[in-house]
């Protein structure tokens, strides 16, 4: 009762928007061009990078005026548009039609007409110039945005040694013209949409039917519908949005830059989400395995991919474990370390004033300083930064005495271990978990290490991803899946898409092979 006080209070409190107010609802456009002008210019707020262009009648042309935003447009477009106008010539039999004479001079594509002041406004925001006559109700826009965007490089993220070089961008068309070229199928459904009230960020969603569940995509399609928010300004936000599980730390969707990822994906039964703006594209539903998992995978050979997965898979238990095992050990289990091992530690740890607990945390903490500063720093000296500040501090720690070698050791090994883990989200949520495993094992030993993993572990069975269970095909056990898990069977054996994609359309392979000895 009280929550609900409280946001009726703040409903009342909040101050109306005249501006807001006006462009949600459908006016029609006024018959006067400087009325339509002025209240145009009103509702943007005399803002000055609203540009009102008028261009005088001539007998056989109407008054026109030309609207749009300083820097959204293609000025030498508008410029020709406004040449075109003033020395375009009518047949003694013409009549001076507006749309028709648009369609005569508009250099770019096809024009839209306008009804509603909502409708230019929206129009002029997403970069075109909209057109005005005298004495007519409705307007006219041209698709004339600038076309400055950042150029197609390489994924600073996500990079291969073997494999596709191309990335996306922050232009949402660009982005799916690459997931195009690389699926050239009319199956490949592409819906799209606007989110935010003050941002009006377009997102898509593209999955191929026939191969995506439908259950799943209608999830998907009602989750992003139902989103209310101002502004929506990276696919971090829809992540957040529609993920099933918001407080906890592991990722259920996975983000990337590389467009065959996003294809190899979408070949898969996954649904995908563009967001304009960001290079970031969102995959759903995925598993915890897939984020141990590259696209490199399958450009090379098969026994090289599964010794990969390996060194990935043994990575991701150093960088959650090793330090906890350390801590343990050498604090409460020194029964357990070989004798020489043990002197060896021994002599290490004579004189350093902190306990081994304190002694991680330290060590750990400054390498994460270390870490965000590198990426924080100009990209010239970041890099440089983090090598010598590591190499300085640890070197210096050492021989102050403060921590030993071998915690400069396990701490430097688990970070390089973290790094080798492909999803950056995933990495992050490891580096959260270590610290609580940490203070669990030099508080418990190993016995604290063990009621650590447990509840981690029953809490990644009971998530799921869009329906889809979180381990899977490990749990549910699913033997079929198992050829492109932790291991990579050759691509001949690997003639269905994984269940806990699909289970429509399971076959991949052999479907359209002609069949041998007939004619």
């Amino acid at each position: 009762m009280l929550g609900r006080l409280l946001k009726k209070a703040l409903k009342r409190s909040r101050p109306k928007n005249s501006t807001q107010t006006r462009t949600d609802a459908p006016i029609e456009i006024r018959m006067t061009l400087q009325e339509s002008i002025q209240t145009l210019t009103h509702i943007m707020g005399n803002s000055t990078d609203f540009m009102v262009r008028k261009i005088s009648g001539r007998e056989d042309l109407p008054e026109i005026a030309i609207c749009y935003i300083e820097g959204l447009v293609d000025t030498n477009l508008l410029n020709r548009i406004l040449e075109s106008w003033l020395t375009v010539t009518l047949e003694a039999d013409q009549m001076p039609g507006i749309e028709s004479l648009l369609n005569k001079i508009l250099p770019a594509g096809p024009i839209s007409k306008l009804h509603t002041t909502q409708s230019i406004i929206s129009a002029v925001l997403d970069g075109k110039a909209v057109i005005l006559a005298d004495g007519m109700k409705e307007a006219f826009s041209a698709s004339i945005e600038s076309l400055e965007k950042r150029s197609i490089e390489e994924p600073s993220s996500q990079t291969v040694i073997r494999g596709p070089k191309d990335g996306f961008t922050e232009d949402i068309s660009t982005n799916l013209s690459l997931i195009r070229r690389r699926l050239r199928t009319s199956s490949l459904r592409v819906q799209s949409m606007v989110i935010g009230s003050y941002t009006n960020t377009k997102v898509i969603m593209a999955y191929i039917e026939g191969i995506a569940d439908e259950s799943v995509v209608s999830e998907i399609r009602a989750r992003l519908q139902s989103i209310e928010t101002d502004s929506v300004l990276e696919s971090g936000y829809i992540e957040e949005f529609i993920q099933d599980n918001t407080l906890s730390p592991f990722p259920t969707l996975i983000n990337t830059e590389r467009p065959d990822a996003v294809a190899g994906g979408l070949l898969e039964g996954q649904v995908v989400i563009l967001v304009d703006g960001t290079p970031f594209v969102l995959l759903a539903p995925v598993t915890f395995f897939r984020f141990l998992h590259s696209s490199e995978d399958y450009y090379q050979r098969y026994d090289l991919s599964t010794f990969l997965r390996g060194v990935r898979f043994f990575s991701f238990v150093i960088s959650l474990l090793l330090p906890s095992l350390y801590i343990a050990i050498s604090t409460f289990h020194q029964e357990m370390i070989p004798t020489t091992l043990l002197i060896s530690l021994a002599a290490q740890r004579e004189g350093t004033p902190l306990p081994a607990l304190m002694e991680a945390f330290m060590m750990e903490i400054t390498f994460e300083i270390i870490r965000e500063a590198g990426v924080r720093m100009p990209r010239v000296i970041g890099p440089a930064i983090s090598i010598v500040g590591a190499l300085v501090l640890g070197q210096a720690a050492v021989q102050a005495g403060l921590v030993s070698g071998a915690m400069v050791i396990v701490v430097s090994f688990t970070a390089i271990a973290n790094f080798a883990i492909p999803a950056f989200s995933m990495a992050a949520a490891i580096r959260i978990i270590r610290f609580v495993l940490m203070l669990l094992a030099g508080t418990f030993g190993l016995y604290g290490i063990l009621a650590g993993i447990i509840p981690i572990y029953a809490h990644l069975v009971s998530l799921t991803s869009f329906g889809v269970p979180y381990l899977s095909p490990v749990t549910p056990l699913r033997f079929a899946d198992l050829r492109d898990l932790f291991v990579r069977l050759p691509w001949p054996f690997l003639k269905t898409r994984p269940q806990d994609m699909n289970r429509r359309n399971m076959v991949r392979q052999g479907m359209n092979r002609p069949q041998q000895g007939k004619k």
